[in-house]
């Protein structure tokens, strides 16, 4: 149950939200909203600029469809967040993950360290995504190891993902936001 009441197609249809932002938002979601963006259309600035910023992050970056779902995962996983497990494992297979690497997933405090689930890319980016929602600080180590297997541009790109999703994991679970369909 949500803290906070979603808006309805009734309360849009009133005018809680702006129309150009909702429509937006809906593009973005190829026509539907989700309770986060339900909950998240309370504050139209807030929706604006998540709705841009959120969308380059899935969208238009360089580094791999399948690192970026691995971390978002993880992510779910390390902040107790099932609402973006929900919404991610479907799309980390989507873009070619597996499921046994979903299932390695579950084990979230030694992930990091399965060499038989994981590739070395995807070993170092669930070990920054683990230092970077657990410690904040990332160790030289770990920012070494992941900048030899991509380039700068890349390295950014995964950080600034893992830093996004950790900021949709905390305000998920904060508001209590449900997974569609509940």
């Amino acid at each position: 149950m949500p803290n906070i009441p979603y808006l309805t197609d009734d309360d849009l249809a009133q005018g809680a939200a702006p129309v150009d932002l909702v429509s937006a938002v809906r593009a973005r979601r190829g026509g539907k909203l989700l309770n986060l963006d339900r909950m998240l259309l309370q504050s139209a600035p807030i929706a604006r600029g998540w709705n841009t910023y959120m969308g380059s992050i899935r969208r238009d970056l360089k580094v791999s469809p399948v690192l970026r779902e691995l971390a978002i995962c993880a992510i779910a996983k390390l902040n107790r967040a099932p609402y973006e497990w929900v919404q991610h494992a479907p799309e980390f297979l989507e873009v070619g993950g597996t499921q046994a690497k979903l299932d390695a997933l579950q084990d979230i405090e030694s992930a990091h360290t399965n060499s038989a689930a994981f590739d070395r890319a995807e070993l170092a980016t669930l070990k920054l995504a683990r230092e970077m929602s657990r410690n904040i600080e990332v160790s030289a180590e770990t920012m070494k190891e992941i900048r030899a297997l991509l380039p700068n541009e890349q390295v950014v790109e995964i950080v600034a993902t893992i830093a996004s999703y950790n900021m949709v994991s905390r305000f998920l679970v904060a508001l209590g936001i449900d997974a569609d369909g509940e």
